[in-house]
């Protein structure tokens, strides 16, 4: 397997490690005319970048917002939350990007964890007391546009995350905004490289792979919102070269191209990433032949980045389901004895960093052994030293003794045709402790007879499903995530109410 570091692009001594707003600076001096981020039929250039940020923080900067504050952004996918995240950089400050359809209750509730020094996307009356910046500003075009001082943002990002409970935490790394340009090449970028963004930019590997692809000097194509057609008209319109993906993206993309081959160009693909979720493997295998084994590119670690693996297409045909070895870091697989236990055999994945700390929780405790951290993850490591993921430990469901991961009951529902979704909880059972039951969302007409036939060739009765509901709203987020959490305690309240 090629080391994603050894594929890192050469930068220039002007850029190499300096703040991050001055690295913009730098680029739109050497770049100005330079397409930086197009969403939808709005580009801005490199040039215009900096000038709208500048004129940004110049705002902020009035409203108090300095070196080491948070800044909450509220926004949708666009060229405001992008020129947002530079202008925290241009001030020192740290962005914390939130989903801005969140519930009052849950943005509430990451301000308070965040305690931020402006609330960006959220009208004043919404959050009385706190500084904020509704929807829809524009910037006095009077303000200077001319370039900030050069400051470093001591925590350059504030990722925020549900986890398994449901309780909101912040990520804060620890790494600053002196921000190496190359960092961009764990993506396998190149500089001059078109990147398609189709998450949600408060997901991190969207936040990461748009602003460290600009760092480098990179197109990036942002969606407002994933669509699985307007993702392949991206693609073939602005000859993207790089993008990443999540299974289920990847899924609602392979069944457009279905319904209509040759109606998509993949052919300018480079590279493309998948990862946030297990893939099942009959669907990475379509892809490979879509675009070349060789292209497709998987990566598991975590907003932490403690410790990141990755994998290319042909070794994974030689592991089917491997996702990889350490690019940097360790990982080791535990027992709950906290002793490691023998390859092959299922633990929890624990990680430790090359060197130092890489984040800190705020309303959260990490679960660590020693000196490794976990994420929650399962998996087994083969004699190679190979990670195979299993499903994370608090969806494992244990039904009369026997361990089930939804991850794979997923997958082989996620192989009908007439599926668009599936969630795989664990519900209460008399007999069995609990039972396998699976929420689904169908794209037509099917019974769970159809599903229960269709799986009987591809699951051993025991993982099954011994329920089923069908739904017609969306069970992913536009990053692909389901919180099995809170879907296993709405069919436990069903469930009662019958």
């Amino acid at each position: 397997m090629a080391a994603a570091s050894a594929s890192s692009p050469p930068t220039s001594s002007a850029t190499r490690h300096r703040p991050l707003g001055h690295q913009l600076t730098l680029r739109a001096r050497m770049h100005p005319d330079s397409p930086a981020v197009t969403v939808g039929p709005a580009t801005l250039t490199y040039a215009a970048l900096e000038s709208a940020s500048n004129r940004l923080a110049r705002e902020w900067a009035a409203l108090g917002v300095g070196v080491g504050d948070v800044v909450t952004v509220a926004l949708p996918n666009g060229l405001d939350a992008v020129v947002a995240a530079w202008a925290s950089w241009k001030l020192g400050a740290t962005p914390n990007p939130v989903s801005h359809r969140l519930p009052a209750s849950e943005r509430d509730a990451i301000v308070d964890l965040a305690r931020p020094r402006l609330v960006v996307g959220v009208a004043p009356d919404e959050l009385p007391g706190r500084p904020c910046q509704g929807p829809g500003h524009r910037s006095d075009p009077t303000i200077s546009d001319e370039a900030l001082p050069a400051v470093v943002s001591p925590c350059w990002k504030a990722m925020t995350s549900g986890g398994s409970t449901g309780r909101p935490k912040l990520i804060r790394s620890t790494g600053t905004s002196e921000l190496d340009p190359g960092a961009a090449g764990l993506f396998l970028a190149r500089e001059g490289d078109v990147v398609l963004a189709p998450g949600p930019l408060y997901h991190n590997t969207p936040f990461q792979l748009c602003h460290t692809g600009l760092l480098l000097g990179c197109h990036v194509v942002l969606a407002e919102r994933f669509d699985a057609a307007d993702a392949l008209a991206s693609i073939g319109r602005h000859r993207v070269t790089l993008v990443s993906l999540v299974p289920t993206m990847l899924l609602r993309m392979l069944r457009v191209l279905e319904a209509d081959p040759g109606a998509h160009d993949l052919s300018s693909l480079r590279v493309l990433w998948h990862m946030a979720a297990p893939c099942p493997p009959w669907l990475k295998r379509a892809w490979m032949d879509l675009v070349g084994a060789g292209k497709v590119w998987e990566l598991y670690g975590g907003t932490e980045l403690i410790s990141v693996t990755t994998i290319d297409g042909p070794t994974w045909l030689e592991r089917p389901g491997s996702v990889g070895r350490p690019l940097f870091g360790a990982m080791v697989v535990l027992g709950d004895d906290g002793c490691e236990v023998p390859r092959g055999e299922v633990g929890e994945i624990y990680m430790r960093p090359a060197d130092g700390p890489t984040f800190t929780y705020v309303g959260a405790e990490a679960r660590t052994s020693g000196p490794w951290t976990s994420l929650g993850d399962l998996g087994r490591m083969d004699d190679d030293g190979y990670l195979y993921l299993s499903d994370r430990r608090t969806d494992l469901v244990l039904a009369g003794g026997q361990n089930i991961y939804p991850a794979e009951v997923e997958a082989a529902l996620l192989e009908h045709p007439a599926v668009r979704s599936a969630v795989v909880v664990g519900l209460p059972d008399d007999d069995l402790g609990q039972r396998v039951h699976a929420v689904v969302q169908p794209s037509a007409a099917v019974t769970w007879q159809e599903l229960e036939h269709f799986l009987e060739d591809r699951l051993v009765r025991y993982k099954r499903p011994r329920s089923y509901r069908f739904v017609e709203e969306d069970l992913r987020d536009d990053a692909g995530k389901a919180r099995r959490s809170a879907v296993r305690d709405q069919e436990i309240a069903r469930s009662a109410l019958a």
